[in-house]
């Protein structure tokens, strides 16, 4: 039977829209939006070791490195804690419909709330399993990071492709990180093209029909920028798919020359070829992880 408690907390449950996942304990999960959420194995042992999670959200990461024996661990988010995502998105469809960019100051000023409606599925997920992450309240791009110090760990989970300055956001990750960040992104595999580093950039919403995303690396780009910033060796731990080379095209010997062909005067040198038309290279987006080590 469900006991007033179990109600109270499933109704507690329900008024609050999840991103993340998160078992409860004694059969109760959160609904969240994220379905898949990354395997053990991909993320680095944290036991013993202090952990700071960029862009919480409900918490999922931070709690998973409690779990596992992490000494201490920091919860840091800002936007998804502060910003009325419902007033928010409706604002961005009525400029999808209109076919316009959004003006997106209004995330910190029209949107914004401070009482972080975005963090009450952490406090209440901290509260039901008796966690100790500390929550933080501070824009990652912008704060002043001195006061937090450096961690063991360092999780930078699907953040990255959101941020307008991508390598001033690793170079303050790599301020940050004491041992290894794990950095985990959209990414996108261009076919013939997997040895340059190249990023594709998105001033509206053509990916994922999100106006808030803006760079994607393919992984020789994510692991240059990872360098760049500072990192001096970088693992990938989830990349793209492999390449895939093209069957050559079967073509038929030609057929022999017919004899008045063969008695026909030669044709004239042909000139120039015409220029051929830009071939794009084939492409597709994934998931990509690294670990990315001081």
């Amino acid at each position: 039977m469900t006991g007033p408690a179990e109600q109270s907390l499933q109704e507690s449950i329900d008024a609050i829209g999840w991103f993340h996942s998160i078992d409860l304990g004694g059969g109760v999960v959160t609904p969240g939006l994220s379905e898949a959420q990354l395997p053990d194995e991909v993320l680095p042992d944290v036991a013993g070791r202090s952990v700071l999670d960029i862009g919480a959200w409900d918490g999922y990461y931070s709690f998973w490195a409690e779990r596992h024996g992490a000494r201490r661990v920091t919860a840091l988010d800002h936007y998804a804690w502060g910003v009325d995502m419902v007033a928010r998105g409706a604002y961005w469809n009525e400029c999808a419909a209109a076919g316009v960019l959004p003006d997106q100051e209004r995330d910190l000023t029209d949107f914004w709330d401070d009482g972080l409606p975005g963090r009450r599925g952490f406090e209440l997920a901290a509260s039901a399993i008796g966690s100790a992450v500390e929550p933080v309240v501070a824009d990652f791009a912008t704060a002043d990071l001195a006061p937090l110090g450096t961690f063991d760990v360092v999780f930078y989970l699907g953040v990255l492709y959101h941020m307008k300055e991508p390598l001033t956001c690793l170079e303050r990750l790599r301020s940050v990180t004491g041992e290894v960040a794990v950095v985990e992104t959209q990414a996108v595999h261009l076919q013939g093209l997997e040895g340059d580093p190249l990023m594709q950039f998105y001033a509206g919403d053509e990916l994922n029909h999100d106006f808030g995303n803006w760079y994607v690396p393919n992984m020789t780009g994510l692991h240059a920028l990872c360098r760049a910033a500072g990192f001096t060796r970088v693992e990938t731990v989830l990349g793209g798919p492999e390449p895939v080379v093209p069957e050559p095209p079967a073509t038929p010997p030609p057929p022999p020359p017919r004899l008045r062909d063969r008695l026909r005067p030669a044709p004239a040198a042909p000139g120039p070829p015409a220029p051929s038309a830009p071939v794009s290279a084939p492409s597709c987006f994934h998931r990509a992880l690294v670990h990315a080590w001081v």
